[in-house]
């Protein structure tokens, strides 16, 4: 009789763990998992995963191996040549060689394949003025590499290899979509250290670090060499290009920052569909912060973006953007800040149209707005902003054609460059901003420039540069 009672509450106990088991997995125990879909415009994968969260979880609770061993094999070592020329000592002279040895020098960094064909996304920094790439992978395979194409802006260059057999690569992850203290790690090659994976948390975003640039900073160790390298999260996604520390040592000191993964794929589709990036310009600026005005007016304390300026037939100004309006959302994007804003655009086309979310004296507007083509222009070698002529402006400088100056580098004030709006430069007319991208681009850094600029009375003036 025991016997049968005692089995009996064995059997009951057995059956209720059961029970309360398959409820914790059917309503508590959520999967973590990646689907890798196909991207029909540009042949990159794409990743769609759940954020790991640290919140509640401990670093040993957290499994890294899967996502570093797929990492560190689609992870490469960057190698770039410059030839230089010695200085010529009396050998050279003596011998006949004029200006000196060529002597190669050579820069590492690293690299993340993209597909199994042999692209490879780094950093603009990695590659730049180089003679030579070489791209070692991880199983100590060695290619010559070729430029595809560089964005300097965004820091993001794009190369490719011709392997013999498919590459492992990663998908890109959803930056956007990444979480404050959610761990990610880091993959790279610093000190020529091969395959090296370093863990931390995401301790912030929309880092803006001088440029209005938007960069995810973590905590994990980054050091010279891993440039270019991955930034994955647990899935192994990835989610950003490591690109900078900040250090008064040059080495890690705590934080790094990385390139979103969302602006980073953006600049390598535009690169194999356009041949360079295509920028939208929505033609606002943002109050300025942490000055004595800003202070004064409570501009520092507002959640969002304050409109301080909208520029004349901008985007913004189409949609019905005016100042003192306050930036609360882009599309599903919150924006506190203004990297919030300019990260976001960054991943966007001239044409696409997107849902501004407005505070406009505390009543919120919903408007629409289609981005535009670059407006100005930082023209190379003299460094002066122009911006193409709104109709206002011809009608004042009597004019249909040319570029109106609205920045002048410090080397330049008091030449009276300032308003003045360029028609000419040497013999080459100038309609707009591509027309005086091409011919300053076109200059001489060893002979003389003639610019024909018209004042805002249609006066003509001619300035030499040599």
């Amino acid at each position: 009789m025991n016997m049968k009672r005692i089995a009996s509450l064995l059997f009951v106990s057995v059956f209720a763990g059961a029970i309360t088991l398959g409820a914790y997995k059917l309503f508590f125990e959520k999967e973590n998992f990646t689907i890798i879909t196909q991207d029909n415009n540009n042949g990159f994968a794409n990743a769609s995963y759940t954020p790991t969260s640290a919140r509640g979880a401990g670093i040993n609770e957290v499994d890294f191996t899967s996502a570093a061993e797929n990492t560190v094999n689609a992870v490469v070592h960057v190698k770039n040549i410059t030839i230089s020329k010695a200085p010529a000592n009396i050998f050279d002279i003596f011998y006949g060689n004029g200006g000196g040895r060529s002597v190669p020098q050579v820069g590492t960094g690293s690299g993340v394949i993209i597909s199994s064909d042999g692209y490879i996304v780094t950093n603009n920094h990695v590659i730049n003025k180089a003679n030579q790439l070489q791209v070692t992978l991880n199983n100590n395979r060695t290619y010559n590499a070729e430029l595809i194409g560089t964005d300097p802006n965004s820091d993001i260059a794009l190369i490719k290899i011709d392997p013999e057999e498919k590459l492992p690569y990663l998908a890109f992850g959803d930056s956007d979509h990444t979480k404050i203290g959610e761990w990610v790690l880091a993959v790279g090659n610093p000190f020529n250290l091969t395959s090296t994976v370093t863990a931390g948390i995401v301790s912030a975003k929309a880092r803006n670090l001088g440029k209005n640039q938007s960069f995810i900073q973590t905590d994990a160790a980054v050091n010279p060499g891993n440039s270019g390298g991955a930034l994955v999260n647990t899935n192994g996604d990835l989610v950003g290009i490591n690109t900078a520390i900040t250090s008064q040592t040059g080495s890690y000191v705590g934080y790094s920052f990385a390139v979103p993964s969302n602006i980073a794929k953006k600049v390598v589709q535009d690169i194999l569909e356009y041949g360079n990036v295509q920028k939208g310009f929505m033609g606002i600026s943002p109050a300025p912060i942490n000055t004595r005005d800003a202070i004064e007016r409570g501009i520092n304390n507002i959640d969002g973006v304050y409109i301080e300026l909208v520029e004349e037939e901008s985007a913004a100004q189409e949609a019905g953007i005016i100042v003192g309006d306050i930036i609360k959302k882009v599309d599903e994007i919150d924006v506190h800040k203004y990297p919030d804003l300019t990260g976001y655009l960054s991943t966007k086309r001239p044409g696409d149209t997107l849902q501004f979310l407005i505070n406009r004296k505390d009543e919120e507007l919903i408007l629409p707005l289609t981005l535009k083509e670059r407006q100005t222009l930082v023209v190379p070698e003299m460094g002066l902003e122009v911006k193409n002529l709104t109709e206002h402006d011809k009608k004042v400088y009597k004019t249909k054609t040319g570029v109106k100056i609205i920045g002048v580098p410090e080397r330049y004030r008091g030449y009276g460059l300032s308003e003045k709006v360029i028609v000419k430069i040497d013999d080459n007319e100038i309609g707009n901003i591509d027309d005086a991208y091409n011919a300053f681009g076109g200059i001489s850094k060893y002979g003389k420039t003639v610019i024909t600029m018209l004042g805002s009375n249609g006066e003509r003036d001619r300035l030499i540069f040599q």
